[in-house]
């Protein structure tokens, strides 16, 4: 349950989206990707999962080069993205089930795919709404929704782009308290431009601006240090 990123460097047309960026993630570890609004977080997010090719640079997720072996790293990445496409007009479950289809994911010998729909159900905490449709379901809930179809294949990585945005307050602490969760067995990385988001949640962090990455360091390293006034300081150039 590793991720390694080594040089991996982006461009659109004349413009430098990311620039020689390196970073790794351990077992079990929760990484914030934090930066303003285009910064490349999203670009990087794209290059982890297989869905975009880099230009320079290597990508491996638990040792499978990504950039030779996208499908293959696939089937152990769990990814939310960013503008997660759902189809509301489908119930819960259903949804979940067209989900494990698409996976390939079939019954096993110890789980079945229903039940397997079911665990995860349960671990996102949507036991209470899995009998309506998506669309009837509030934002918070569509969240967990889309964090239930990442999960369904039991990945090792968790990739999450944007996972909180335009949540309410309290779907923010739920949310915040799901990824705590997952943490505990996955590697999770996820984007966000939310400061307090990377302090409730995360053991390290990562600062991106314009493409370069500025900062990679343990939150407990930042301890009597304002990740407000870091972030300022190395996103204001």
């Amino acid at each position: 349950m590793s991720i390694k990123v080594s040089a991996v460097s982006k461009n659109y047309d004349t413009q430098k989206v990311l620039n020689d960026i390196s970073f790794d993630a351990k077992n079990a570890q929760i990484i914030g990707f934090l930066g303003p609004n285009g910064a490349g977080k999203s670009t990087m997010m794209k290059i982890l999962t297989g869905y975009l090719k880099p230009d320079e640079g290597a990508v491996f997720i638990d040792e499978i080069d990504v950039l030779k072996n996208p499908l293959e790293a696939q089937k152990i990445i769990g990814y939310l993205p960013e503008h997660n496409a759902l189809y509301t007009d489908m119930y819960v479950r259903e949804y979940l089930n067209f989900c494990a289809t698409i996976y390939k994911i079939s019954n096993s010998t110890n789980v079945s795919v229903k039940k397997q729909i079911e665990i995860c159900i349960e671990k996102v905490g949507l036991q209470s709404e899995a009998h309506k449709k998506i669309h009837q379901l509030s934002k918070g809930y569509q969240q967990r929704v889309g964090i239930a179809a990442a999960i369904l294949h039991n990945p090792s990585v968790l990739i999450l782009d944007e996972p909180t945005t335009g949540l309410d307050p309290n779907q923010l602490v739920e949310i915040r308290a799901l990824i705590k969760e997952l943490g505990k067995d996955k590697t999770v990385l996820f984007s966000t431009h939310i400061l307090q988001e990377v302090e409730a949640v995360c053991d390290r962090v990562l600062i991106i601006n314009k493409g370069t990455l500025l900062l990679n360091e343990s939150i407990k390293n930042l301890q009597g240090k304002s990740l407000e006034s870091i972030f300022r300081e190395t996103t204001s150039v």
